[in-house]
């Protein structure tokens, strides 16, 4: 072939790579431009009124909450409703794109539902309060037993904390009897909120891979259902057994929010070790099988995983809330020891709000101060590092 004929070849092949690449830059942005203009009305309500908002494909994906249906939205505190303290520095903007109350923190109430198949599954049994502090690098959650007593938030008989979701205050939703409940009695204020229930947890675990832990002791949970003493990987079924075990506890219940923080240590030690694409691989599959309800969005829940893998073990700390337990009316409850909540309260979740005195909380005493029977619940804090690495 002559020089001239190759020249002329190479010069088709070009030309016809510029046209094709003309055209692929040419549907690239008029994809860009399609999934970025704000064709998509989008409906969220707060507690109080719907707001509508014209959301461009890409912004809807990001902010969609595909399980908020189930409990709804919650009204949170104010910023302007709370009292900050003027020893401390406070930031303006902490980088989180998220609803906060309170710049340089974010608060997350979960709970955890009985089963169906073991109870009425309206009973909300397991409660946390996890809070993450942008300006200490932390991770605070507060344990609240399920007996806890708080007659004043339910119409139960039995006065207990776990029944407020289902019979407390008949003119919000369920989910806000339990927030407006938590901001009273703590006043940290609530920014989401995450439940689901113990049916789920054999699916979530099975989802992530299990939990490799070691366990301390041997759980009989039921006869040929066992947990045995060492290292181990608990599947979801095992998972379940474990985070509702109580028979075997000397304390009952008791016994068994303080076992929890095993497994809470272990989950979080997987999670981290998973790194944040296949974590969030298992979020989209969780919402895809409703197997919780959530007012966070996918793209909330990742930055809050991000957040969450920049936290070390050792500044993850667990708490109970200080107490004893007593009998009210034939009722088995958890009284709670007041100051010695407060303590916990002011020094651990309400560092940038002014102390928290005893008038401003509508926490109860059943056994008052002074009649105690024992304080050696009043001051459990442990870290996850402890917790994880316990022989």
């Amino acid at each position: 072939m002559s020089k001239k004929k190759k020249s002329s070849a190479s010069s088709i092949a070009l030309n016809i790579c510029i046209k094709l690449a003309a055209i692929v830059s040419t549907i690239a942005l008029m994809l860009t431009m399609v999934l970025n203009v704000p064709i998509i009305a989008y409906h969220e309500f707060d507690g109080k009124t719907t707001k509508v908002e014209n959301l461009s494909i890409v912004n809807y994906l990001k902010q969609r909450k595909p399980m908020i249906h189930v409990e709804g939205t919650i009204s949170r505190t104010e910023s302007k409703d709370v009292e900050l303290r003027s020893d401390v520095e406070l930031i303006e903007n902490d980088g989180l794109d998220l609803n906060q109350t309170i710049e340089g923190q974010y608060t997350i109430l979960f709970l955890g539902f009985d089963t169906i198949t073991n109870g009425s599954g309206n009973l909300h049994d397991v409660n946390y309060l996890v809070q993450f502090n942008l300006l200490t690098a932390s991770m605070n959650i507060l344990q609240i037993p399920r007996d806890t007593y708080m007659p004043d938030y339910t119409n139960a008989s039995s006065g207990k904390f776990n029944s407020i979701y289902s019979f407390g205050d008949s003119s919000v939703s369920n989910i806000q009897r339990v927030v407006d409940t938590v901001q009273q009695c703590f006043g940290i204020p609530v920014d989401a909120y995450v439940t689901t229930s113990c049916d789920n947890i054999v699916e979530i675990v099975d989802i992530i891979g299990g939990i490799p832990i070691n366990m301390p002791y041997t759980v009989y949970y039921e006869p040929g259902k066992i947990i045995y003493e060492g290292e181990q990987v608990l599947n979801g079924t095992q998972s379940e057994w474990f985070v509702r075990y109580r028979s075997g506890y000397n304390e009952g219940d008791i016994g068994r929010v303080k076992a929890q923080r095993i497994f809470l240590a272990a989950a979080m030690k997987k999670m981290l070790d998973m790194g944040s694409f296949k974590m969030m691989s298992c979020v989209n599959e969780v919402y895809e099988k409703e197997l919780l309800a959530t007012d966070l969005s996918l793209a909330q829940i990742s930055m809050i995983a991000d957040l969450a893998s920049t936290i070390s073990m050792e500044n993850v700390n667990v708490y109970m809330l200080p107490g004893e337990g007593a009998d009210a009316y034939g009722q088995s409850i958890w009284s709670v020891h007041k100051r010695a909540a407060l303590e916990i309260v002011n020094e651990h979740f309400r560092t940038q709000q002014v102390r928290l005195r005893d008038d401003q909380s509508a926490l109860i005493e059943w056994v008052p101060e002074g009649s105690y029977r024992n304080t050696l619940n009043d001051d459990t804090e442990q870290s996850f590092e402890e917790l994880y690495n316990k022989d």
